[in-house]
């Protein structure tokens, strides 16, 4: 019975999207309009906000990858930038 209240509750709260999917989301759209560097200001805090939640593990791994690539492509456009100066 116990489990069961446990369950309901649990449900109940991230029913509601928290702060971290919130900031999740404005990370997808300033990706998807192409400020890169606005996106990881949003994925790391995100990331920062969904480590102190127990129940997100799924999403720290989508914004861990998400950086990942985001940085790898500001790294290439770096990298462009400076051989076309040359």
């Amino acid at each position: 019975m116990l489990v069961l209240i446990f369950i309901f509750i649990r449900a109940f709260i991230l029913r509601k999207e928290s702060f971290p999917v919130e900031l999740f989301n404005e990370a997808q759209r300033n990706e998807n309009n192409g400020d890169f560097e606005e996106a990881i200001i949003s994925y790391e805090s995100a990331l920062t906000e969904a480590k102190k939640t127990v129940f997100l593990t799924e999403l720290k791994y989508r914004i861990a990858g998400k950086l990942k690539v985001l940085n790898t492509i500001l790294d290439y456009r770096k990298s462009l930038l400076f051989i076309r100066q040359k």
